[in-house]
């Protein structure tokens, strides 16, 4: 099993008032000239939120919630810092309850 990182907040917060898309940009042009595997994925109306240990959580967060998933814990930290207004915590998967860690239940149409 991996442990996933994240930050949590409305998907208004996160994508319309916070410059996250500049963020996402400038992590991502980093990554590339450092020759580091992206390590980070936006994922928006999570499906971890749906499992019962996230219930209280979800419960916080207003809806629909995006949140950044990562598999490294200073960036997330780092986001936190930047951010202030978002939730953050760690789970495990693959595990019973959270097959994908980075299923949405948004529908492409």
């Amino acid at each position: 099993m991996q442990t996933y990182y994240y930050v949590l907040a409305s998907q208004r917060f996160l994508l319309q008032e916070e410059p996250i898309h500049e963020v996402i940009k400038e992590r991502t042009r980093h990554y590339h000239e450092q020759e580091k595997q992206i390590d980070f994925w936006l994922v928006q109306q999570p499906a971890f939120l749906e499992t019962p240990q996230f219930t209280e959580l979800k419960a916080k967060c207003p809806q629909p919630a995006v949140a950044i998933i990562s598999t490294n814990p200073q960036f997330i930290t780092w986001l936190k810092l930047r951010l202030e207004y978002v939730i953050t915590g760690e789970f495990q998967a693959p595990s019973e309850t959270i097959p994908d860690a980075l299923a949405s239940l948004v529908t492409v149409s």
